[in-house]
């Protein structure tokens, strides 16, 4: 059966999500757009049947499941809506900007019967993904957890260099993504929890940097530390473990010996397989009739977290 798909957002990331499922023979019906002629023209590259500015397009359309890739702000209202139409759903993160409201919707899900997906991308990075099987396994047993996030984000562009139109949360986006990775990887759901959040940039209007400091039950520390401030993009993970010490950077990762070509042979490719697996993973679930790889309360610990650094820092 050919699965039909409807997404709301047509920016960058929905235009990642529209190639991948036009490869996997989805069937588009409707995009939902913020601008009408930016809708147009993606429903046409694409191949959707009609395109819209607001929800009413959406209405009654044939689609079996919704891609929300709408600003963080609006995921719970979009979430919603979509469930309550009876639609399956695959939501960019976060879920929802509050843990109230991320529970609300795992749970709203659950009653209406509908598989939601959040897209943690990056529980889908196949060298990460090697490492946390020996974590799971028992033979990498790890003291600590550094990582460092960092995207050149003084402007309020989008990661393709287009000006926003909304303004992006290193907290509830970028921390989103970090935090939930550090509880995943070390399969822990409650931790004991520090913070510190810049005070918002005088040009910008948000918080531009972010120091995260968690401790696990069984004494892990993990060091979370995110920047919309440099002037390069950043991304790495330094794996302290009893057996060894490892370090993910750029797609490959290190040991003491150098780099260890047996888990990421592709450095280039890392983060576009992770997002290719992540969108074969949420339409497997809905064919096989099986819950998705990153359910609603999947995510919950994560917007526990960053609840609680909201609550103390951010006003």
């Amino acid at each position: 059966m050919t699965l039909r798909l409807s997404m709301v957002g047509s920016g960058a990331i929905a235009r990642v999500h529209a190639g991948i499922f036009g490869r996997e023979g989805v069937a588009f019906e409707t995009v939902v757009g913020r601008l009408a002629e930016d809708a147009a023209a993606f429903a046409t590259e694409f191949g959707f049947k009609r395109s819209g500015i607001d929800w009413e397009a959406l209405e009654g359309d044939a689609s079996d499941a919704v891609v929300i890739t709408s600003p963080s702000e609006l995921h719970y209202a979009h979430v919603k809506r979509a469930l309550l139409a009876g639609k399956h759903v695959l939501a960019e993160i976060p879920l929802a900007m509050s843990h109230a409201e991320g529970r609300e919707l795992a749970e709203l899900a659950q009653r209406q019967g509908k598989s939601l997906m959040v897209a943690h991308s990056r529980r889908f990075i196949a060298a990460l993904a090697a490492l946390r099987a020996r974590v799971v396994g028992g033979t990498l047993r790890v003291h600590h957890l550094v990582a460092r996030w960092g995207i050149p984000r003084r402007q309020n562009l989008g990661w393709t260099g287009r000006p926003r139109s909304w303004k992006d949360s290193l907290l509830w986006h970028h921390g989103c993504h970090m935090v939930d990775f550090a509880l995943w990887f070390l399969q822990a759901t409650e931790v004991e929890v520090l913070a510190q959040v810049s005070r918002p940039d005088r040009h910008t209007g948000i918080p531009m940097d972010l120091d995260i400091l968690l401790r696990t039950p069984t004494d892990q520390l993990i060091a979370l530390s995110l920047s919309f401030n440099p002037h390069m993009r950043i991304e790495e993970y330094l794996i302290v473990g009893e057996e060894e010490t490892l370090r993910f950077d750029q797609g490959r990762i290190y040991g003491q010996n150098g780099r260890r070509e047996d888990l990421e042979r592709d450095p280039t490719t890392s983060r576009e397989a992770s997002w290719e697996a992540q969108d074969r993973e949420f339409l497997a679930a809905l064919r096989e009739g099986r819950p998705p790889a990153v359910s609603g309360p999947d995510v919950l610990p994560a917007l526990a977290v960053l609840q609680r650094i909201q609550d103390q820092f951010v006003r």
